[in-house]
């Protein structure tokens, strides 16, 4: 129970720290806002028949958590590195495993909080239709938020510095959100490009989020993948790590 306090008010702590940093709350908040606006300003259908703003919502959804999860939450963590922050820490009943929990909840929360206000700005702008399957899609963003900050956890383990883990971060983040239909629909994207997409671990979370979303049968493999990743990417960054 001592140790659930203390990780909730971690995470309660770093949540408010993410809110104040401009650059954070913006790119989990406004940006995908903003870039659902442009993308909805012609508003034609997918191939398929597809409701553009049904297929992008989805989409834009797994894009914040790509963003939150693979460009701010390691730089972060390096950050506190690089600051010293840790090594404090590590003098503290603080564990690798608690310090990785409540950096990934606050950050998730985050692009939770992303989420939630654009689905508001779909229902209400778009008439963005109730997803199909809502556990489904709970589910999906669930393991998609554990595969990719798990991914981040891992790059924040290994990079010294906050100015690196963000280069790195962008450098894997914005090719993953073009490649694997999280920007682009996997609709227009090219039979080369679709598989090379298919090899990023955003790809699993577009693909379930939009099958949730549409009410479609989910793939158990996209499950499956997310779930790996976690576990294997998890494993390496909790290993790698060091105060």
């Amino acid at each position: 129970m001592t140790h659930m306090k203390g990780l909730t008010q971690v995470v309660a702590v770093e949540l408010k720290l993410g809110l104040r940093e401009p650059m954070s709350a913006f790119f989990a908040l406004a940006f995908p806002a903003v870039m659902l606006w442009v993308k909805m300003r012609g508003d034609r259908p997918l191939p398929g028949g597809v409701r553009a703003i049904d297929a992008t919502v989805p989409m834009l959804g797994v894009f914040i958590i790509g963003l939150t999860a693979l460009t701010v939450l390691p730089a972060t963590l390096a950050q506190y590195r690089e600051r010293r922050v840790l090594k404090r820490l590590r003098a503290t009943p603080a564990s690798p495993v608690m310090l990785f929990g409540a950096q990934w909840a606050a950050h998730m929360l985050l692009a939770a909080s992303g989420t939630a206000l654009l689905i508001v700005i779909g229902l209400a702008g778009y008439r963005l239709a109730a997803p199909g399957n809502p556990a489904g899609v709970l589910l999906a963003w669930a393991l998609g938020a554990s595969s990719l900050g798990s991914v981040g956890l891992l790059i924040g383990a290994l990079v010294p510095s906050g100015r690196a883990a963000t280069v790195i971060g962008l450098g894997l983040f914005f090719p993953m959100a073009f490649l694997s239909g999280a920007v682009i629909p996997r609709e227009n994207l090219s039979g080369s490009m679709r598989a090379i997409g298919d090899l990023t671990p955003m790809a699993p979370a577009v693909q379930a989020l939009r099958e949730g979303w549409a009410g479609a049968a989910m793939s158990p493999a996209a499950l499956g993948v997310m779930a790996a990743i976690s576990v294997v990417a998890g494993g390496l960054a909790l290993r790698a790590f060091r105060w």
